[in-house]
């Protein structure tokens, strides 16, 4: 058996891993060892260098702006391996290589980049003691490039940015500030965050220390209140956001739920949601990113409330609740618990915001209580520690250890945790941070966070359901494993470069966490001999590393997180973020060369395999996959199946609670939190989001957040017209029709000689001309005249053949709906202000001539999908949200509503194609080109949804984002919405 000191247990360990040395102390007459890890090769091979073991190519980098296929980044010649994608590469040239484009200072290498780090990091190792000798420092160095070189895993973002250059060596993703009821401190507060977010991170606050607006101020006066701050700090952020180098900021606000401006705080953001709905209806451009969402306030955080177990238990109780002053903590007032959190609800319902922290559960994982409370998480809600604290970030791959027979590679897994968890403490020695205060604070507490991305391909490619027993199971062993074992690490690390200074004060505290994390996976329920083996060597992980942690205390105050690993995550060609199942079963994949492919995610042939179908039933249902994206119906598929393919969109999306489920089987083997969003369909209720905030607490999150569909209007706004189903269209009977080839022509449908029309006169920006449209008896559009300019001018000229092309296409049967979605919200000048009422704003002619045409000639149900509607129909719609908001606020004391049954699940519509002759089937059809209007696996999904996708366009290069646990990420370029 092993000892219980660094030196002995490392003995017992095994080959490969990291082994503490500390010499034997019972035998003088041999040499004495060096203090420091002895490092044996895991993934390496000796005498060969792990860049020699790869095949390496040059590749062409060039980033377009899909709006107007402009360049916005080009580097020609860069090496990477053949085994990386484009997308991975297109992003780490994007993202991470340092120096000037175009100058001899610009890496051009993937090698150069992981060189920056690795050999840093190696420097850094040997200066500051851990390792014993030079020999094992190198494999420890060959050992990082290696499993960066081969995607095993990734640090966080500011690694990448800032190690190994001449600019601040920030490393650190997760900020957490700490604001006072002073003046000095919330201009301190407004400083702090601006330096943080020109770093290229995120941070977070909790704003409850600040006396209400309800309190009085030593001078007399009322005070402004922590909401009234939040307006120039939102402002700031809203400005260093389009000047940071790396990324947008990102924020979190958070406000105690006994804070007696809780209630301003919630409904804050869903008060902003209104007026961004008027201002759109109004003919402002309030899309995300669109140039009058800025005069809209708090947009630029996340917001959140931190609810206590006392208020919770009076929500369930139903009973009132005090609300407390900040000065001397007396009850200022009290309120009805239920009715405040149906409050939080349906402004979560309404807008997203604010999320949930549950403060008492947080606090009782908390390894330092005796230095202070936490009190704050950063903007993604996966760190929770400190005041004035930071976190550097590193994520696993999961599908890496997953071994062909469906097995788990244990002993890998446990060895790479080793390395990246020394990588990361080793970081800390030689970090910048952006103030003294944190730099004092992270370097006294040492705060890590390793997670993983890939969880949601692992399953399926192990035939288990994201929301099943055995999918939570083998997650939570998981990451049992890795948290026990990077707290086993950091126990040998003390014993070699000393606890954490924080640990002698709170050492009882983090040896209560660290006894409750191994009793809860203890509780781990028994699955498979996968899971169970899993399950076991976490907990011999948990036993010996609480052994050792007592002797020596520990390294590091926190281990884990489970982050968003946005794009770090498509830096690693990931399938799944952070803790997600996968997005959809179809991928949008770039070609080397350029151009694109819709291909079926490879993790579903792999996953047929594992639960045994032969190679001819996996091309079928894999070709019925690529042309409907869902697994219903198709050849040879067994239902009981079917939920082993249910990603978090589609035709068979995920419930909200088994989002939930799975957040609470990992949470108690993470020492932070969960990045993650549960997704809500639009026609969800506030009962249904109040259900899953109250169970999140009832099963031991610490953090939750959720997103309704189609709930902001920041996002991009109509629903697609659904398709009839597939399951209730009748079935073609392609064997009839194969064998013939019918060819459809159009046919020309004239107008009649005497027919109406009716001219209107328009003026866009000045710019004056004249509409004149004619139809057929029964109403239709069958004609077009537009005039503009002088006669004989070349724009006369190529209006009059505009005019005649769009006719003959609308007597040839071609619907008026399709040439306004073509044509509107087409951008060139003249664009601007107009003199028609129902349309006060163009974005160009051609956007009003087809407004307007839609006004005249299509139905208010078409007209309302495309977004299209008259000023008396936008005011009814927007009276109508009203009336409905205040209905559902009425509801608070009344008896609940009762859910309706769940609807049954119908096939989607197949991706729309262009109309062609039919053809036989081909024998196997593993990928089709994508639609030319997709440009990422979000846009994709909306066509195999039928409708849009809920997700913000990129900043940077205006495709669009898909979900990355609480933030976004652009598969085009990298850019995230979030802080990892």
């Amino acid at each position: 058996m092993a000892g219980d000191n660094a030196s002995t247990s490392s003995a017992t360990t095994g080959k490969g891993r990291i082994r503490a040395s500390q010499g034997n102390p019972s035998a003088p007459k041999e040499p004495k060892e060096p203090k420091g890890l002895t490092v044996e090769r895991v993934w390496t091979t000796e005498g060969v260098h792990p860049y020699d073991e790869v095949e390496w190519e040059r590749r062409d980098v060039v980033m377009t702006n899909w709006r107007d296929g402009s360049i916005n980044f080009e580097q020609r010649g860069v090496e990477y391996p053949t085994s990386w994608s484009v997308n991975a590469a297109n992003i780490v040239t994007t993202k991470y290589f340092r120096g000037a484009v175009g100058t001899p200072a610009r890496e051009w290498s993937l090698k150069q980049l992981i060189d920056r780090v690795a050999k840093t990091y190696r420097a850094a190792g040997e200066k500051y003691g851990y390792f014993a000798t030079s020999a094992d420092a190198e494999i420890f160095e060959h050992e990082l490039t290696w499993m960066l070189l081969h995607q095993v895993f990734s640090f966080n973002s500011p690694v990448w940015f800032n190690v190994g250059t001449a600019s601040p060596q920030q490393v650190s993703a997760c900020f957490i500030l700490s604001v006072d009821d002073s003046m000095d401190s919330i201009l301190d507060w407004y400083k702090e965050e601006g330096l943080i977010f020109k770093g290229g991170s995120g941070s977070g606050v909790n704003l409850s220390r600040i006396r209400s607006s309800k309190e009085l101020l030593s001078s007399g006066g009322t005070a402004s209140g922590p909401v009234s701050f939040m307006r120039g700090a939102d402002a700031s952020a809203g400005t260093i956001k389009s000047g940071g180098a790396t990324r947008r900021a990102a924020k979190m606000v958070i406000l105690d739920i006994d804070h007696p401006d809780i209630e301003e705080f919630v409904e804050t953001k869903a008060r902003e949601e209104d007026k961004i709905r008027a201002l759109r209806d109004a003919g402002f451009d309030m899309d995300l990113g669109g140039a009058d969402i800025v005069s809209v306030q708090y947009q630029n955080a996340n917001n959140s409330v931190r609810v206590s177990d006392e208020f919770m238990t009076a929500v369930e109780n139903g009973t009132e609740f005090g609300l407390r002053g900040r000065l001397d903590g007396s009850v200022i007032s009290t309120i009805d618990a239920k009715g405040l959190f149906r409050k939080v609800a349906l402004a979560a319902w309404e807008c997203a915001d604010p999320g949930i922290q549950y403060d008492d559960t947080i606090n009782d994982w908390h390894t330092n209580p005796e230095t202070g409370r936490i009190t704050a998480s950063n903007p993604c809600s996966e760190y929770m520690s400190l005041d004035d604290s930071s976190c550097n970030l590193a994520s696993l791959n999961l599908m890496k250890f997953l071994k062909d027979d469906g097995g788990f590679e244990i002993e890998k897994f446990v060895k790479s945790v080793e390395f990246i968890i020394t990588a990361m403490d080793i970081s800390i020695c030689f970090a910048d941070f952006p103030t003294e205060r944190i730099g004092a604070t992270t370097r006294a507490y040492r705060q890590l966070g390793i997670g993983y991305a890939n969880i949601g391909a692992l399953l399926m490619a192990s035939g288990l359901p994201y929301d099943s027993d055995g999918g939570r199971t083998v997650a939570a062993a998981i990451t049992s494993l890795m948290t026990g074992t990077a707290y086993r690490r950091s126990a040998e690390l003390a014993g070699i470069v000393g606890a954490y200074d924080g640990y002698a004060r709170n050492a009882k505290a983090h040896q209560r966490v660290m006894r409750k994390h191994a009793a809860a996976n203890d509780d781990i329920r028994a699955f498979s001999t996968v899971s169970d083996a899993i399950r076991e060597a976490a907990g011999e992980q948990w036993t010996l590393g609480n052994r050792i942690g007592e002797k020596n205390g520990w390294r590091n105050a926190q281990a884990s997180v489970l982050a968003p690993t946005g794009t770090i995550g498509l830096m690693m060609d990931c399938d799944t973020t952070g803790i997600e199942p996968d997005l959809a079963l179809v991928k949008f994949k770039k070609l080397v060369g350029g151009g694109s492919m819709q291909i079926v995610n490879q993790t579903v042939p792999r996953a047929l395999r594992s639960i045994g179908y032969q190679e001819e039933q996996i091309e079928a249902i894999v070709e019925h996959i690529g042309e409907h994206g869902h697994v219903i119906d198709a050849p040879g598929l067994k239902k009981e199946h079917y939920s082993i393919f249910d990603c978090a969109m589609g035709a068979r999306s995920i419930s909200p609670m088994g989002h939930v489920r799975m957040m609470a089987a990992v949470q108690p083997f993470i020492s932070g939190a969960i990045s993650k969003t549960v997704n809500m369909p639009e026609d969800a209720t506030v009962e249904e989001v109040e259900e899953v905030y109250f169970q999140g607490w009832k099963l031991g999150l610490k953090a939750l957040a959720i997103y309704r569909d189609n709930c902001k209007v920041g996002q991009p706004l109509s629903a697609m017209k659904k398709e009839t189903p597939a399951a209730e269209a009748p079935a073609p009977v392609v064997e009839k029709v194969v064998e013939k080839v019918v060819e459809y022509r159009p046919v020309r449908k004239r107008l009649p000689k005497k027919r109406s029309s009716q001219t209107v006169s328009y003026s866009v920006a000045g710019a004056e001309g004249y509409l004149t449209a004619s139809g057929y008896p029964d109403g239709g559009l069958g004609e077009v005249f537009l005039k503009m300019s002088k006669q004989g001018s070349t724009l006369a000229g190529v209006m009059d053949a505009f005019s005649v092309a769009i006719s003959i296409g609308l007597q040839h049967g071609v619907p008026l709906e399709t040439f306004v979605s073509k044509f509107t919200n087409m951008r060139f000048e003249p664009a601007g202000m107009t003199d028609d009422p129902d349309i006060r704003m163009a974005s160009s002619v051609m956007d009003y001539i087809f407004r307007r045409l839609a006004l005249d000639y299509l139905d208010f149900e078409t007209r309302s999908e495309l977004g299209i509607l008259t000023a008396r129909e936008r005011a009814a719609q927007v009276q109508a949200e009203q009336d409905a908001a205040v209905d559902l606020a009425g509801m608070a004391a009344s008896a609940p509503v009762p859910t309706k049954a769940p609807e049954p699940v119908v096939a989607e519509p197949v991706l729309p194609v262009a109309a062609e002759p039919a053809k036989p089937a081909e024998t196997k059809v593993p990928a089709q080109p994508a639609p030319v209007t997709a440009r990422t696996s979000t846009e994709l999904l909306e066509l195999v949804q039928g409708r849009s996708a809920d997700a913000p366009l990129c900043f940077t290069c205006g495709t669009k984002m898909r979900p990355a646990g609480s933030c976004y990420v652009c598969e085009g370029c990298g850019s995230t919405s979030g802080c990892s």
